[in-house]
């Protein structure tokens, strides 16, 4: 067994997780994370109290106000965002995505463009595709997207192709932090700067092309700080980070905020004020609540606000509640120190994986094969096996995968594979369930084990 450089208090990580502590071996943390004891219980407590926010006069209504706005705060402050006004909260990534589409939408000129990367999760391809082959046209305007190409090797972004890309006519560069599928992480620094060199004239008067990231998978395990990132936007999803309450994040530049369109119309995002609806006229509310129509999902934000805090203590001492339900404001000192923590340990995990999983005959590992520049997740095929077997052989001997195109469909086609299995950690996975899943890969494959019932996907697909 290999030992892991790490400071973090493993076994006590662990008691705070069900799944866990029921004994699965959890490898599909790319796709959602499990969740601590104490979000659930939070859930619960907040239920007698429960309330609309922002529409009434109860002392319920209050604290659930104060509680729903709070939630805003501790986002701001993990991602270093310089307001929480700055922030909306959606179902999803997904819905982020679309809400900077469909507030950006009018602002497109005939002739302009949009830069992409192969390597994109479907919600961040398909939105933009949607407006540039499907909506855009039928007002007569064409937007042109184009996409970069990665090395099939390495999985890494050619750079160089990006810079080739762009020009003055791209209003938008859209990238991931971290691809799902490669576990790439993209050089954000360099795609700013080339996106910064456009000369894209913006209604704002900046010229440059805004810059979109990805972050579901790179705000989990890796520091953020949204000002030194000098992004226009960043999405992230809280169920790959402990919170599986539907609540997904955009942060977007305040000026850009005050700009843009609303996304959605109507309840809470106009103006409070008696007269602000008029059958001439109607006026918008501040910031964030501009973007935030009809009634929210309360408790999911109040709870998945928490997995931030509850993320900190499990990395700093999770024996103590130095953060979670605490009025403690949030240090950056701190969210790096955790951070950080979490990266070095994940990494240690992923090294591992890839040095026993490349040892595994015919197997073909995706993405860098250099720890540092990837995320905890290793993606990969088996020559002549389908991934779904793999999948499904790993789960009859306790080993939780995945496979698929990850969402992933631009770097499947690609690489003109229709799928792949995945393996993926997060903090409270150990070195030896690494290795327990990688042992077990290997004598599926060495011994030419399937699995005794076909998956539902493989089903579907013969049926």
């Amino acid at each position: 067994m290999v030992e892991t450089d790490c400071t973090l208090d493993i076994p006590a990580i662990r008691k705070h997780f069900p799944a866990i502590t029921k004994g699965r071996i959890v490898t599909n943390n790319a796709a959602s994370t499990q969740a601590p004891r104490k979000l659930a219980d939070l859930y619960r407590e907040l239920l007698p109290d429960y309330e609309n926010v922002h529409r009434g006069q109860s002392n319920a209504s209050r604290a659930m106000t104060r509680l729903f706005e709070n939630s805003y705060e501790t986002i701001a402050k993990f991602i270093g965002a310089p307001s929480w006004q700055e922030l909306s909260l959606h179902r999803n990534t997904t819905e982020a995505h679309n809400s900077v589409m469909y507030s950006l939408m009018t602002e497109f000129r005939d002739g302009d463009n949009i830069v992409l990367t192969m390597m994109e999760h479907n919600s961040n391809y398909v939105p933009w595709y949607g407006m540039c082959r499907e909506i855009l046209p039928r007002f007569g305007i064409h937007v042109e997207y184009r996409i970069v190409n990665f090395d099939s090797e390495t999985g890494e972004l050619d750079l160089e192709h990006l810079a080739s890309l762009v020009d003055n006519r791209t209003k938008l560069v859209a990238a991931s932090g971290a691809s799902n599928f490669f576990g790439t992480k993209n050089p954000i620094s360099k795609i700013r700067e080339i996106a910064s060199a456009s000369g894209y004239v913006q209604p704002t008067g900046e010229r440059r092309s805004y810059l979109l990231i990805d972050g579901a998978q790179l705000v989990p395990s890796t520091y953020v700080d949204v000002q030194a990132m000098d992004v226009d936007f960043l999405s992230f999803s809280f169920h790959k980070i402990l919170a599986p309450f539907g609540v997904g994040v955009l942060y977007a530049k305040e000026h850009l905020r005050r700009a843009m369109r609303p996304f959605l119309y109507g309840g809470d995002m106009v103006a409070g004020l008696v007269g602000s609806v008029k059958p001439e006229r109607v006026n918008y509310n501040e910031l964030p609540w501009k973007f935030s129509a009809g009634t929210p999902n309360i408790l999911g934000a109040i709870v998945s606000a928490q997995a931030f805090r509850i993320l900190l203590d499990l990395a700093l001492n999770p024996e103590e509640e130095i953060y979670f339900m605490t009025e403690k404001e949030i240090l950056r000192k701190d969210v790096r120190d955790a951070m950080d923590k979490i990266t070095r340990y994940t990494r240690t995990l992923t090294r591992r994986a890839l040095d026993l999983i490349s040892e595994i005959p015919k197997i073909k590992i995706y993405g860098p094969l250099n720890e540092t520049r990837r995320t905890s997740l290793v993606a990969f095929n088996v020559e002549g096996r389908s991934p779904f077997d793999l999948a499904d052989a790993l789960n009859e001997f306790g080993v939780e995968s995945r496979a698929g195109c990850h969402c992933a469909g631009l770097a499947h086609d690609n690489l003109q594979i229709p799928a792949s299995c995945r393996l993926s950690f997060y903090l409270y996975n150990t070195m030896e369930e690494v290795e327990t899943a990688a042992d077990i890969l290997a004598k599926i494959v060495r011994e030419g084990i399937y699995a005794k019932a076909p998956s539902a996907v493989g089903a579907l697909a013969t049926s």
